[in-house]
């Protein structure tokens, strides 16, 4: 890789170690995708938040960058492990509490913004199309290049965390306009309802298709189905981006065979003992769909809703999280129903969800049984 002199001045540790580290996690990144050079972004969104998700090492690791690193152009960061606002209420265990704090903490010494979101994309106002960023959540990395128009790779947590320090990015993969083209086409030969089925759909292309893949036979994209094509996209592959339209590459066809055996996959239990929606957290459009739906109805379960809290402020403005919390659900913010310490196998056996991601992580990390249902069908049957 070609570097400018400031650049290898960094690289050599003249500018901090943690600008050392950063440019070391970048050079490595850019050799192994064949990267000519580092080009500016202009905003980085890191995950690597939630303590179940990085542990001890990583809380270690943020404590030590933050005693010097900062931030160098707009950063946001992903969901934490609690509501920092309700944790006393959620009866969690205090060590997890004080390292989560912990990571937070090191976060906003280097200059992260609030609040902890997984959408990015509806929290925050969008820079121009084609812009550089660097974005490590996976369903928004998905979706700022496929519905924003935005140039980013599917970045790890360390890649993203690299450009949040340096305002810089390999130059190379999905930040290409020759490399945005898809290599996949699945042919939708089933009928796609809702969105429970954009995400099984979303699921099986990032199972067969890499890098880019397209769809024929998506006419209108609503955004909470481009969240769950986007979430579900990002969470079984390495998919970074996806195009609606027919195209001439290598087509696969998803059927009802195709979306039933993705199904069967995630669906690993008839029933529920709790409800979990927002995964990825639910916007302020989301909240008045809910809260439309559930009007004078009573979750006969707990219900527990994720969402940004940005987006929980307006819509209380507007009078929808109240309509929810009186049909008995429980809003949280700056989490999400992936790796949450909420849902613990010793009290829960199985959980009822809408989302694939969710689905996903509930199974593979929590250990609980899931239970998909579309939110139509869950307001029908969960509700009285």
């Amino acid at each position: 890789m070609q570097l400018t002199k400031e650049e290898e001045k960094a690289l050599a540790g003249e500018k901090g170690e943690a600008l050392a580290i950063a440019y070391r996690i970048l050079l490595a990144i850019g050799e192994s995708t064949d990267a000519e050079n580092l080009v500016p972004i202009t905003w980085a969104h890191v995950s690597g938040v939630n303590y179940n998700t990085i542990g001890d090492s990583g809380v270690k690791f943020l404590e030590g960058l933050s005693r010097e690193g900062r931030f160098a152009v707009k950063t946001t960061i992903n969901p934490m492990g609690f509501d920092p606002l309700k944790v006393r209420a959620l009866k969690l265990k205090e060590e997890f509490i004080q390292q989560q704090n912990k990571i937070v903490s090191a976060y906003e010494r280097m200059g992260s913004m609030k609040p902890y979101t997984c959408i990015p994309y509806e929290v925050f106002d969008l820079p121009p199309k084609d812009t550089s960023v660097s974005f490590a959540e996976s369903n928004a990395a998905v979706y700022a290049n496929s519905i924003a128009g935005l140039r980013t790779n599917k970045e790890s947590a360390l890649s993203a965390l690299a450009s949040a320090l340096t305002g810089k990015a390999p130059y190379s993969e999905l930040r290409m306009e020759e490399m945005r083209k898809p290599n996949k086409c699945i042919k939708i030969k089933h009928v796609i309802e809702n969105e429970l089925d954009y995400g099984l759909l979303g699921y099986f292309a990032g199972k067969v298709a890499s890098d880019v893949v397209a769809f024929d036979g998506i006419n209108t994209l609503e955004k909470r189905n481009a969240k769950a094509l986007s979430a579900a996209i990002g969470t079984s592959g390495s998919c970074g981006m996806f195009t609606v339209g027919r195209t001439d590459c290598e087509t696969v066809e998803f059927g009802k065979e195709e979306m039933m055996k993705v199904r069967d996959e995630l669906n690993t239990s008839d029933k529920g003992d709790l409800i979990t929606l927002g995964s990825p957290q639910l916007g302020v459009d989301d909240l008045s769909l809910l809260s439309k739906m559930i009007e004078g109805k009573k979750f006969r379960k707990r219900c527990l809703i994720f969402c940004a809290r940005a987006a929980y402020e307006s819509a209380t403005r507007l009078g929808y999280t109240q309509k929810i919390e009186q049909a008995g659900g429980e809003l949280l913010c700056d989490c999400c129903t992936c790796l949450t310490p909420l849902v613990d196998r010793e009290e829960v056996d199985s959980v009822i969800t809408n989302s694939i991601k969710g689905a996903y992580y509930l199974n593979s990390h929590n250990k609980v049984g899931v239970c998909l249902k579309p939110l139509k069908e869950i307001v029908k049957e969960e509700c009285e």
